[in-house]
């Protein structure tokens, strides 16, 4: 990928959560290419440390704090220990989440809704507001970006509880972008669509024709790549979108244009 300008994020922190792998790790680099000393955070502790070792050895700077994200104190602790560590946060990328199995309402678990809406929609929740509150302390403001999904704007079968924990997360950006934009604090959201990550291989298992029957839904006919999610985070993080906030912006190769 191009990346973000060399230097853009010079002198800055950067958070990224889910950062082990797909688009938190392509984030990561990124943010780390672009000049930022980036904290990977993921409750996954091998695969978050190889990331860290992996952008060091490209020359970046990032440490590592393992972290579950549907926990208060852990939470609290990510975002103390980035302070302690850099000083400040700058920007934040919300990333970690979880699928469950394909289910309809009627057959839904209750353990399997409550997992996912902890993670993906409390997590979200929690780690905003650990961020917000260091933003606030600090001189400059800063950024957030969630990601959420296109199935918080279409109709996907059997996947009420996850297109519900992203619906929620627009919302929260919003919410989010309204109350703390007067402090110099912009929060957006990406909505990705198709992008090949280990969590869309879970969903889709090995069945190529499955792939091959997705990528047509998209108007671009391919699937996506982490790095392209990855440049849409860094641009909505960066001052060239300055004057955005509050705003859920699609990464989907053309899903919701689709005929």
């Amino acid at each position: 990928m191009s990346g973000a300008a060399d230097g853009e994020f010079s002198g800055k922190v950067a958070l990224v959560t889910g950062a082990a792998t797909g688009i938190g790790r392509a984030t990561a680099f990124g943010f780390a290419r672009a000049g930022a000393a980036v904290v990977v955070a993921d409750i996954a502790e091998a695969d978050g440390q190889k990331t860290v070792s992996d952008i060091l050895a490209a020359g970046g700077k990032a440490r590592f704090v393992q972290v579950d994200v549907a926990d208060n104190a852990s939470v609290e602790n990510m975002v103390e220990k980035t302070v302690s560590w850099y000083g400040r946060l700058d920007c934040a990328h919300n990333n970690a989440g979880t699928l469950v199995q394909e289910v309809a309402i009627a057959d839904m678990a209750e353990a399997a809704w409550d997992r996912v809406l902890s993670v993906n929609l409390k997590g979200v929740f929690l780690c905003m507001k650990h961020e917000i509150q260091q933003m606030l302390r600090q001189d400059g403001g800063g950024a957030i970006v969630n990601t959420t999904s296109v199935t918080a704007f279409r109709t996907v079968l059997n996947s009420a509880a996850y297109s519900s924990s992203k619906a929620g997360i627009v919302a929260l950006t919003r919410i989010g972008a309204a109350e703390n934009g007067p402090f110099g604090i912009r929060i957006n959201a990406i909505a990705p669509a198709g992008i090949e990550t280990p969590m869309l291989a879970k969903g889709l298992g090995e069945d190529e024709e499955r792939k091959r029957n997705v990528a047509k839904t998209r108007v671009m006919r391919r699937l996506g790549q982490p790095e392209e999610a990855a440049e849409a985070v860094l641009w909505l993080c960066s001052p060239r979108a300055s004057y955005i906030t509050g705003h859920t912006l699609a990464v989907d190769g053309g899903v919701l244009a689709a005929p």
